[in-house]
């Protein structure tokens, strides 16, 4: 509780010193009527008038303290917080291609991915997130959600394309997600692009589809997975050659505004995938207001009817001496 005009509360010391004033001189200017003996009276009326008397002063100083703290105008005050949160909506699109069996990220890079991306998408909370996967062809494995347990499970179960469906199709895949962010009303809207190849497959370039991504306002950022090595092995199939198109992903990362990086172990990865969640942060706007709410009522009320019901007595009582 506050005060509005707290100095009126001063009066409140005054009124030990009136209390004085009157017990020592005030009660000799009151109308009396002097009789020659207290015989007159028995010792129980006394006490009861004296009784009458120390109540309507009690009552009297009530009053007086509570009009003063009304006067001083309490307040009650909320101090009231309003955050506005500029949510990101985020799809990762991730290689499914059989390449992603090589173990240069052990035990192969596709669980590596997966296990970054997963501490990834863990400390999102309040942004949409959506994931993607492609190879020769491109597929939603979660559309945009803010369940980010549900997109975990999802991720969990991705497992690398049939043979039917290998290749890489980098543009199809952006092209893909760029469809599912282009209704977006978020402020940010934002691509996570990992490959470890080439675009081999699909109809799309993958600079006509960064275009088309850049006409949307959405960012890429590009990640190139392997080892620096020319080839890698992928266990029961032998040697493959490390193909990571990077001057395509930096190209791709450049039109949109994004970035391009390059992981060559799985530290570099999850390093990446830090910078990438600093560098894609949901504005918090923070509004505080203080909202005030008068109570001068809550003593004046009562001081009202402490008056009215010291009249009422006073005439209850000057009724009963008439």
């Amino acid at each position: 509780m506050e005060f509005q005009h707290p100095w009126y509360l001063i009066l409140l010391i005054l009124i030990p010193g009136l209390l004085f004033w009157y017990k020592q001189f005030g009660q000799f200017h009151e109308g009396t009527i002097l009789f020659s003996s207290k015989l007159f009276f028995s010792e129980a009326l006394m006490k009861r008038g004296r009784r009458r008397a120390n109540l309507l002063l009690a009552t009297q100083l009530i009053i007086l303290c509570l009009v003063i703290t009304a006067l001083a105008r309490p307040q009650l005050v909320d101090h009231l917080q309003q955050n506005k949160v500029d949510v990101i909506d985020m799809v990762l699109v991730i290689d499914i291609s059989s390449s992603m069996l090589a173990d240069d990220f052990p035990p192969n890079r596709l669980e590596v991915v997966k296990r970054t991306a997963n501490d990834f998408i863990s400390g999102r909370n309040g942004d949409r997130v959506g994931l993607i996967v492609f190879a020769g062809q491109s597929f939603i494995q979660c559309p945009l959600t803010i369940d980010l347990d549900v997109l975990r499970d999802l991720l969990n179960e991705v497992t690398i394309v049939s043979t039917d469906y290998d290749g890489t199709a980098i543009g199809l895949a952006i092209a893909n997600a760029t469809n599912r962010l282009r209704n977006s009303e978020a402020e940010s809207k934002v691509m996570i692009l990992l490959s470890d190849g080439s675009n081999n497959s699909g109809e799309i370039e993958p600079a006509t589809a960064a275009d088309l991504a850049a006409e949307f306002d959405i960012r890429i950022y590009t990640i190139g997975a392997g080892t620096n090595q020319s080839y890698t092995r992928i266990p029961g199939r032998g040697l493959i050659r490390n193909e990571i198109d990077e001057d395509t992903l930096m190209e791709i990362a450049q039109k949109t505004g994004g970035k391009y990086f390059r992981a060559t172990d799985e530290t570099a990865l999850s390093a990446i995938y830090n910078e990438i969640d600093q560098l894609e942060r949901s504005d918090i706007e923070v509004k505080e207001f203080t909202r005030h709410r008068e109570i001068y009522g809550w003593f004046l009320i009562p001081a009202f009817f402490a008056g009215l019901g010291m009249e009422t007595f006073r005439n209850i009582i000057s009724r009963y001496r008439t």
